[in-house]
């Protein structure tokens, strides 16, 4: 849908106030088509209030926005790895060896040396790239369909 310069300063506070008749004019000075079919009076006008505020202050960042649309297009997320807080540890065994991982400030701390992610950990373990979060069990390896 395409939006139009907007002509008439519109009092935001004062939208959901007004009648539907009003809200439908707006709509058509605003998109230069009718609004949805059956759009009751409180949702035109939330529908209007979002389309101010995106003119004034700018709409979605480009990343929200990429995930919106990939989600509306039915493809589903990768899951995010769990944010881990100073303290915690993260514990491997790899060929009968455990290592142990602890969360700092910096980064994660592995044999007295600090790294800024795990996958470099799980490479200083393995001597092959893995993903760190998935090789410390955080994230579950993606299910064939």
């Amino acid at each position: 849908m395409a939006r139009r310069k907007r002509s008439v300063e519109i009092d935001l506070d004062r939208l959901v106030e007004r009648p539907r008749d009003e809200l439908v004019a707006i709509w058509l000075a605003s998109f230069a088509t009718k609004p949805p079919r059956g759009s009751s009076q409180a949702f035109l006008a939330r529908l209007l209030a979002y389309d101010l505020q995106v003119e004034a202050r700018g709409g979605l960042g480009p990343r929200l926005e990429k995930r919106l649309l990939s989600l509306a297009a039915g493809e589903t997320p990768k899951p995010a790895a769990p944010k881990l807080k100073p303290g915690a540890q993260l514990m491997r065994t790899w060929n009968g060896i455990t290592h142990r991982v602890d969360v700092v400030e910096e980064g994660y701390r592995y044999r007295d040396e600090t790294f800024t992610s795990l996958s470099a950990i799980a490479k200083a373990i393995t001597g092959t790239h893995w993903s760190g979060p998935r090789f410390f069990g955080l994230v579950s390896r993606k299910k064939a369909a």
